[in-house]
């Protein structure tokens, strides 16, 4: 499979789950591949896994400096940026009174602020033509209860899409959202939640989905694939949304 073959390819937060798994398949099509995560061990084990000259960066996603220092390492080892897949995400939920100005902070950092300047700081490098993926939500279209500061990042990740794309379309930039519905990865066991609201919330997620089952990273990593690769050069400044039936139906 070559659908991405000689196109370089970041992927933030791809030590787990969906990030992980687009790597892989980023990898299969023909990509040279560069994650980023926190966690060094987690960093290795996915270096280890994928194989197939996968470069991995420990980054702060939601630090202003450290995407400026992730956009120079790529800039000294590769020759341009094809396909951007903004992925890393914080996931907390909680009710309305327990936020507190740090986490909302830390969250928004992560999810809205992150993303942008690395978009900036990338600029340079970015392909003409490239391709770049903002990792969405389907939270953003519903009202689930202890998403909403979760669900308005992801909002304004999407907004971002539309609007980065209108200035950035003449340079060869395409920017598009991708929204996974509700997903099995390790995330739904970082909600944040104490341990009985937890398993209501999954269970509440479990019930939304019309086509009766959770995705799978596979699923939205093919998805993945298509918005990087040429197959979607007319695809531009709009939503991808891979749940289920969860916001339409």
């Amino acid at each position: 499979m070559t659908r991405l073959q000689d196109k370089f390819a970041l992927v933030t937060g791809g030590t787990s789950g969906i990030g992980l798994e687009t790597a892989r398949q980023f990898v299969a099509e023909g990509a040279t591949v560069a994650i980023t995560g926190r966690d060094p061990q987690a960093l290795e084990r996915a270096r280890a896994e994928i194989g197939g000259g996968l470069l991995a960066i420990r980054c702060d996603a939601g630090s202003i400096d450290a995407q400026r220092e992730l956009a120079q390492t790529l800039a000294q080892r590769w020759p341009r940026l094809d396909v951007l897949y903004a992925n890393a995400g914080d996931v907390t939920h909680r009710s309305l009174e327990d936020w507190d100005e740090a986490a909302w902070d830390r969250l928004m950092a992560t999810n809205l602020k992150g993303p942008l300047f690395l978009i900036q700081a990338l600029l340079p490098l970015l392909a003409n033509p490239a391709s770049v993926i903002l990792c969405g939500s389907a939270s953003a279209h519903i009202g689930l209860p202890q998403s909403s500061a979760y669900a308005a990042s992801k909002a304004g990740l999407l907004s971002l899409a539309r609007t980065l794309s209108a200035e950035l379309v003449a340079r060869g930039i395409r920017v598009n959202g991708l929204s996974p519905g509700p997903t099995e990865t390790p995330a739904l066991g970082k909600l944040g939640l104490p341990p009985e609201q937890q398993s209501a919330m999954q269970a509440e997620i479990r019930k939304l989905v019309p086509i009766g089952r959770m995705g799978t990273p596979l699923e939205l990593a093919k998805a993945a694939v298509f918005l990087a690769s040429d197959e979607s050069r007319f695809v531009v400044g709009t939503e991808l949304r891979v749940d289920g039936g969860v916001t339409g139906l």
